[in-house]
């Protein structure tokens, strides 16, 4: 089966025969690309498959999963075929690598954390943890998906107070809407505007090895 998207993939160094591992799909932001999402997961292809995934438009210096149409509101069906093409992916990671479904996480900065979220609430219990850093859900996500049970979902989600690009109460609002679902969230704030600063690595490095079986 040929991948439905370019990819960049990490994995541990030894595979032992007849086991499977956690796998760890990255989605970089507006404008970057698949390269720039693996520096924050440096050391973990110890543990993980790790699939950093190229978004499928252009959009130079880089490229994008979905176009925007106004602030907050993403053009619906370019971002409906991210979701289809993205979903395609894991399906097709899973098939293709010795994966541990029941250990499949999520990780994504803005855009790339706007999709992480919508597939955390389209693909429910085949996700067990979504990493979100300064993302949204769309309106029509909320209102129009079928959403998925996320009860057994957990999630990072953090945003930074000085955000310019996300408003800062669109993380707030995350936290509240997940909460809201019965989805367990940890939500952290920064000192930051739109970037990933070195503490909320380190949390979410943290968060993400207490969350995977060991």
């Amino acid at each position: 089966m040929n991948s439905p998207m370019i990819y960049e993939f990490r994995r541990p160094a030894q595979i032992e025969q007849g086991r499977t591992y956690p796998a760890l799909f990255l989605m970089h932001g507006i404008g970057s690309n698949e390269q720039n999402m693996l520096s924050l997961v440096n050391g973990l292809e110890d543990r993980f498959y790790i699939f950093s995934i190229r978004g499928h438009l252009p959009q130079p210096p880089g490229f994008a999963f979905f176009s925007i149409q106004g602030y907050g509101k993403p053009h619906r069906e370019v971002f409906d075929e991210g979701i289809r093409k993205l979903t395609s992916f894991i399906d097709y990671a899973c098939d293709e690598y010795p994966i541990d479904v029941s250990q499949l996480f999520l990780l994504g900065f803005s855009q790339g954390a706007i999709l992480s979220m919508t597939l955390g609430l389209t693909l429910g219990s085949r996700i067990k943890g979504i990493i979100a850093l300064s993302g949204y859900v769309p309106a029509f996500v909320k209102e129009e998906y079928k959403i998925q049970p996320v009860d057994k979902l957990s999630l990072f989600i953090s945003h930074g107070e000085m955000d310019q690009v996300l408003p800062f109460d669109w993380g707030l609002a995350n936290n509240e809407y997940f909460r809201g679902l019965g989805a367990n969230v940890t939500f952290k704030t920064y000192q930051e505007g739109h970037t990933v600063s070195m503490e909320n690595h380190q949390d979410f490095m943290n968060w993400l090895m207490d969350n995977v079986d060991q």
